[in-house]
């Protein structure tokens, strides 16, 4: 697996002009005529990119699962997550392959500026890209003036380049967070039927005793066999109820374990080993956590 390093070498491979700043480029997608290379099967880089793309003639692949991008679509790339990126046997690497741009800064580029930590909070650079941003025409106007004068500002660096192009990149990402929350939204319909598959499959898990033989279950286990990524079921989640995956597992975790308390003669050891923890100490503390009881207080409540 290939790892690009700098924005100069990706400007090469892209077949486009080397980047007027070393730490920070916007491309435009019409003018990218990739190189024929294996560096396309697999690849990370140290750097992060947003792209705004529309009528993309090739696919993305993320992980396992691919994505068609059609108009005014954005994705968010943090360094060194893995991609590929896969050309329609019909189109060749010397055409033109879409329009929109392609925002990169390195992750020097982001000094000591708040950003820097700040950008981790942005979970969308965890989405997977079939989770892309859909624009409304006006959203999308508004990430292109963002863009171009991101480009602008960097035709002439001073001193005062970075601080000015920083502030501006963290206007786009504040604006995304924004967007995804209107696309969570406008497609309550699609999380709705997220959020049952999420409360089936949750329930599911802990009736038929999962735990015995899979442990503790997880966002990441959750959102796997959800077929979506963990930062954006959380997303998605909140969205709707105020909670995310984590919390959602919780609450119906110690609903399963009240039941048990109540229900049935089990030692704390056992319904702990039945709901997967490998320690009782580690269910005592999450059941004392969420109901103020320790797991023998609660039973003891009821007799």
């Amino acid at each position: 697996m290939k790892t690009i390093n700098s924005l100069s070498v990706f400007h090469k491979l892209l077949s486009i002009a080397p980047p007027l700043h070393p730490l920070v480029s916007v491309v435009h997608v019409s003018e990218i005529h990739a190189i024929n290379s294996d560096v396309w099967k697999k690849f990370t880089t140290n750097f992060y990119t947003i792209s705004l793309k529309n009528n993309i003639q090739s696919k993305i692949k993320y992980g396992q699962n691919y994505y068609d991008f059609d108009n005014g679509t954005m994705t968010f790339t943090a360094p060194r997550q893995v991609q590929s990126v896969e050309v329609e046997a019909t189109n060749t690497f010397n055409q033109t392959i879409g329009t929109g741009y392609v925002l990169m800064f390195h992750l020097d580029f982001l000094g000591k500026h708040p950003l820097a930590a700040n950008i981790k909070n942005y979970s969308f650079f965890s989405y997977s890209v079939k989770e892309a941003l859909h624009l409304s025409e006006n959203e999308e106007t508004n990430v292109i003036a963002i863009l171009k004068k991101i480009e602008e500002e960097y035709q002439h660096i001073d001193k005062h380049t970075q601080d000015v192009i920083l502030s501006l990149i963290d206007l786009l990402l504040n604006y995304s967070n924004r967007f995804y929350e209107r696309q969570f939204i406008t497609r309550k319909t699609v999380n709705s039927d997220l959020l049952t598959k999420t409360e089936h499959f949750i329930n599911a898990y802990f009736n038929v005793d999962e735990g015995l033989q899979k442990g503790v279950l997880t966002v990441e286990y959750l959102a796997s066999q959800l077929n979506l990524s963990a930062s954006y079921l959380s997303d998605a989640l909140r969205s709707l109820t105020g909670q995310n995956a984590q919390q959602h597992i919780h609450e119906k975790l110690i609903e399963k374990a009240k039941e048990y308390l109540t229900t049935t003669n089990l030692t704390v050891s056992e319904i702990a080993y039945n709901l997967g923890f490998e320690r009782a100490q580690s269910f005592n503390k999450l059941f004392k956590n969420k109901t103020e009881m320790s797991p023998l207080e609660f039973r003891a409540s009821f007799n």
